[in-house]
């Protein structure tokens, strides 16, 4: 059992809550047995710890992000991403990464193959946006990059989200395979990523409320484009 914190593995890894190590390394850590057991399941655990069986409580408090640790975490590796293809959602400078986990998560549900992240988007591998998206981070492809780069190199419609000349869900007509572009919290989708957008849609809301979160938005947004896409078939 590993019991001080000064261990050499306890040190090395502690490192992965800095971004800075988890690129330098390609490991990231995931907490809880929900979680580990997923990135099990896609072969990815390089080491396993489970509380008072191999680890003792301080040195777990030494590893895990949370003010409580979970019995159960796991050193991983970081996730290969694979070709482009089916349905994209594209993330413009999103920085909470809670809004980001639910947008993975989202994203896995409603048939997304492809998130592509923006250079800015907050990491993938924050501890908050992993266990946001409940473990759904290990079922989808997620690729970082320049989106002026990347959005040009895709052979489908690209659509945008934005109110101003843009078209109500409830009257758009999309088909597979599509990319939707999703914006920072605050500012939206940035002007340069704007003018690779092909149509903008919006989702109807009564007068009382101006905005969604951006999380909650593009949940609804996939739920609908899926269903109107199931309902054409």
């Amino acid at each position: 059992m590993i019991e001080s914190i000064n261990n050499e593995k306890i040190i090395k890894y502690s490192k992965l809550k800095q971004k800075k190590y988890r690129d330098e390394s390609s490991l990231f850590i995931v907490e809880g047995k929900h979680l580990v057991e997923e990135a099990k399941k896609h072969d990815l655990v390089v080491e396993e710890f489970i509380l008072n069986e191999n680890i003792s409580e301080s040195a777990m408090k030494k590893l895990s992000n949370l003010d409580n640790p979970n019995e159960y975490l796991a050193i991983v590796k970081k996730i290969e991403s694979r070709d482009i293809k089916g349905n994209v959602l594209i993330v413009d400078g999103i920085q909470d990464p809670g809004n980001l986990g639910t947008i993975i998560r989202s994203s896995v549900a409603f048939n997304i193959d492809t998130i592509i992240l923006s250079n800015d988007t907050v990491d993938q591998y924050n501890d908050k946006v992993i266990r946001a998206s409940e473990g759904m981070i290990f079922n989808i492809n997620i690729i970082k990059g320049d989106l002026k780069g990347i959005i040009p190199t895709l052979n489908m419609d690209i659509y945008g989200t934005n109110v101003i000349n843009g078209e109500s869900l409830d009257d758009i007509n999309i088909s597979s395979p599509y990319a939707i572009i999703v914006g920072n919290e605050g500012a939206g989708v940035s002007p340069e990523i704007s003018k690779l957008i092909n149509k903008n849609i919006y989702i109807n809301m009564n007068d009382k409320c101006e905005s969604l979160n951006v999380g909650v938005a593009t949940s609804i947004i996939l739920y609908e484009v899926e269903r109107k896409i199931r309902h054409d078939k």
